[in-house]
Parts: C-alpha cells; sequence; structure tokens
C-alpha cells in the first residue's frame, strides 16, 4: 500500500438483524466517583438499546455495590495530570493540589454538582434502574473474600457473588469492557 492509497472503511450496519441477542459485559474495577459513572452509563446504554448487559464489580469498583461506601464515593484530581477545571481546558491543575485539605470534598462536591446537573442520578439510585431495567448486577468472589463482605453487605440488586470463570461463562460471546 502506498501513501496515497486508502483502505476501505468499514462501516457497521446498525439495521443489521444478526445484532439480536447481542451481550455486553463490563468490568467495573474502580470506586472513585469519576470512574463509577462510565460503566454505570454504558450500562444504561446498552439495555436501552436492548443488549442484555452484565456489570461485574471487582476489586475497587466493589465500592459502587457496597451499601457502606456506595453512597459516598469520592473523586480526587491526584494523580490525574490531565485534570482541569470543567469547562477550562486550557487551564490545568496541578494533581499535587489534590492533597491540601478539603480539596477532594470540593472536587467530588463539584462533579456531584455537574452529574446533577445532566439529570444523571447518584450512583445508589443509578444501580436501581438499571437493575429494574434488566441489567445484570455481579459482585466478585475474590474482591468480597478480600473485604469480608457478604450478599447482606452489598445492595439489593446484585444476583450474586460469582467467581471470575463464572462470569466469563455467563457472559460468553459477549462484548467485553474493563473499566
Amino acid at each position: 500500500m502506498t501513501a496515497t492509497d486508502t483502505a476501505p472503511a468499514i462501516v457497521p450496519s446498525f439495521d443489521d438483524p444478526s445484532s439480536e441477542g447481542r451481550k455486553l459485559a463490563i468490568i467495573c474495577s474502580k470506586g472513585s466517583l469519576d470512574m463509577a459513572y462510565p460503566g454505570l452509563i454504558l450500562a444504561n446504554a446498552a439495555i436501552g438499546e436492548g443488549v442484555e448487559t452484565h456489570l461485574f464489580f471487582t476489586f475497587w469498583g466493589f465500592d459502587m455495590i457496597n451499601k457502606a461506601t456506595m453512597g459516598d464515593l469520592k473523586f480526587s484530581f491526584v494523580g490525574n495530570t490531565a485534570m482541569h477545571p470543567p469547562g477550562h481546558t486550557g487551564l490545568g491543575i496541578h494533581h499535587m493540589l489534590g492533597a491540601l485539605p478539603g480539596a477532594t470534598a470540593a472536587a467530588t462536591a463539584l462533579l456531584k454538582k455537574q452529574i446533577a446537573e445532566q439529570d444523571v442520578p447518584e450512583v445508589p439510585e443509578f444501580l436501581e434502574l438499571l437493575s429494574a431495567s434488566g441489567v445484570h448486577l455481579w459482585a466478585c468472589r475474590m474482591s468480597a473474600d478480600m473485604n469480608h463482605l457478604t450478599e447482606d453487605d452489598l445492595y439489593e440488586g446484585v444476583e450474586g457473588i460469582i467467581s471470575a470463570s463464572d462470569f466469563i461463562e455467563l457472559t460468553d460471546g459477549a462484548q467485553l469492557l474493563f473499566i
């Protein structure tokens, strides 16, 4: 192929009847407020399109379904070198400022306000909406054991605590997203 040649465009067909029976498996591995929403939003979009959707909560993502932590997820710009004030892409915030007292609380409050302004529910309500819509919620066996948690400690919509192997079996043939 020369510099003037172009590869043929690959355009998906959204009217393809073979797209019926699709599955999406999302592994939620992070429990910070900013990392909770991508999986929830994608799950909501998928179930809205009729895609069978499974969320698997593991490691710190377990905080999203732990009754003790799910309503109090935090956001910090420590370590996020791309962090900037919302709406001000040219003005960066040095991640070390996040170590200042109150910085995480302020960043969390700001993010929660912006999310609410988009009419997106907080994590517990979002999980309720997803569960009621047919999204399957699964907890990781290893994460539960590591944290000494049982099903009684988890959001009621979680269908069970299962192993990674069980999740792979349940989602055979699914598109997989790791967040």
